[in-house]
């Protein structure tokens, strides 16, 4: 089995949503002065490659400690979405593929925005779900949906509705994924493991597809 990791490295200098501080990690033990390394992380809980709970825009959604731990593996799907730069996505699209969907517990957007990662362009117009499409979709028995744009609201949003429907049907939300292209059309085993911390509005994750040899 291939695993193939899906996840942005967490380092200082990273791109992170506007007027969220960026994440510090200072060495708190060195090998000089104590023996060995440990390092102190100050970071918010939906820094980089992280998981949004239905909390984090819900007054009453569930925390990602209230979920077991199968929520975050199962079977995901890749659906191309690169073609639609600056556009929302429309239920239309997601028709064309409700077979693929309805057999997935992920569904995740490949926009093509991780190539601006590091960019102020990463933070330009990418597709993200018209409300028709978004509520079309909260319709079917997925676990969670995932996008390689640091969002699935456009950046102008002051109420962030795509989140709300897609939260409010109990999905979780992976944003800041990366590696898509080669996955696109594609289902496979998928894992996306939040830390357990208690209240978790969202979480870091190490998000992975396994493949096959």
């Amino acid at each position: 089995m291939k695993i193939l990791d899906l996840t942005h490295l967490i380092e200082e200098a990273m791109p992170v949503y506007p007027e969220t501080e960026p994440p510090k990690l200072t060495p708190s033990n060195t090998f000089e002065q104590h023996g060995f390394r440990e390092t102190l992380l100050t970071m918010g809980s939906h820094t980089g490659t992280h998981m949004d709970a239905p909390a984090h825009m819900l007054r009453d959604g569930k925390t990602l400690d209230q979920f077991p731990a199968d929520k975050y593996i199962g079977t995901a799907y890749v659906l191309d979405c690169s073609a639609l730069a600056g556009k929302e996505i429309p239920k239309a699209w997601l028709q064309l593929h409700a077979s693929e969907i309805e057999a997935a517990d992920f569904l995740l957007f490949y926009t093509g925005w991780e190539k601006y990662w590091g960019s102020e362009q990463y933070f330009s117009p990418f597709p993200v779900l018209s409300l028709e499409a978004a509520e079309y979709l909260a319709a079917f028995p997925l676990k969670g949906v995932g996008t390689d744009a640091i969002s699935i609201d456009p950046m102008d949003t002051v109420d962030y509705p795509v989140h709300k429907i897609l939260l409010g049907a109990g999905f979780v939300n992976t944003e800041n994924l990366c590696n898509l292209a080669s996955l696109v059309g594609k289902t496979f085993p998928y894992a996306t493991l939040p830390l357990r911390f208690r209240n978790a509005d969202g979480s870091p994750v190490r998000a992975v597809a396994m493949l096959e040899d």
